[in-house]
């Protein structure tokens, strides 16, 4: 990665390269204050951008990966879900200019294939014009669910063992990751979760097998830069033992 800005972050080895956030907590800061869920979710796109943008100033932080919409978010009623989906297009939109000022380069994981073809086509078109993003990788988890990432993943392992292209004896860990929707990514180190939920809700099982994960109280519209630091402290004094015996031996 170049053309990275240096911040107020402590100096330190032990610093996340790969953020993952579990953004929760929208409709229940709707319902707080007396407010239809769907104002929630706008709110949350002003957190989202927030701490894009901050992650942009961060020098060590590579790739930031949000859970935008998962693969059980299609039970949710309808209104709701045809909302989000225009709020995904807008968002797109809106930032794209941003993004490619400030570097950042647009992907998505899940099943993509399965969302309305008209958000495919703004997902498409905003991955498109960011692809030379050099500062920062801003992945959008959508229609995801890591149990069906990895059913994807063994399925297309198993064509290949099927064909002869390899043997069911040989299959490493590499070669399940390589097939995940995350293929090229480094692993998330550190995976936020707002809103006092302490679960992973079907997000990165695979991937975040030795993240450090942090819980916040804080509702994702309310969740701001001074969190992201404060998470990211709290990441710093942790010591990633890896299954090893680290430093305090």
């Amino acid at each position: 990665m170049t053309g990275r800005r240096q911040t107020d972050m402590p100096e330190s080895k032990n610093l996340p390269k790969h953020v993952a956030i579990i953004m929760d907590g929208n409709g229940r800061w709707a319902r707080s204050r007396g407010l239809p869920r769907l104002r929630g979710h706008q709110k949350g796109i002003e957190s989202i951008r927030e701490i894009i943008t901050e992650c942009t100033k961060l020098d060590h932080i590579e790739y930031l990966t949000l859970y935008a919409f998962s693969s059980e978010n299609w039970k949710r009623p309808q209104k709701e879900v045809d909302f989000l989906m225009r709020l995904l297009k807008r968002f797109c939109r809106q930032e794209l200019k941003t993004m490619v000022k400030n570097g950042v380069k647009f992907t998505t994981i899940g099943a993509v294939r399965g969302l309305p073809e008209d958000v495919r086509v703004v997902l498409d078109e905003t991955g498109r014009v960011t692809k030379d993003g050099d500062k920062l990788t801003l992945c959008l988890a959508l229609n995801y669910g890591s149990r069906g990432e990895i059913v994807r993943a063994v399925r297309k392992i198993a064509g290949k063992a099927a064909s002869g292209k390899i043997s069911p004896r040989t299959i490493s860990e590499d070669d399940i990751s390589a097939e995940l929707d995350t293929a090229g990514m480094s692993e998330p180190d550190l995976v936020i979760r707002t809103a006092g939920e302490m679960r992973l809700s079907n997000f990165l099982l695979w991937q975040a097998s030795y993240a450090e994960l942090y819980f916040t109280d804080v509702l994702w519209p309310d969740f701001r830069r001074e969190h992201l630091h404060e998470a990211i402290d709290d990441y710093t004094q942790r010591v990633r033992k890896f299954g090893g015996l680290g430093e305090d031996r």
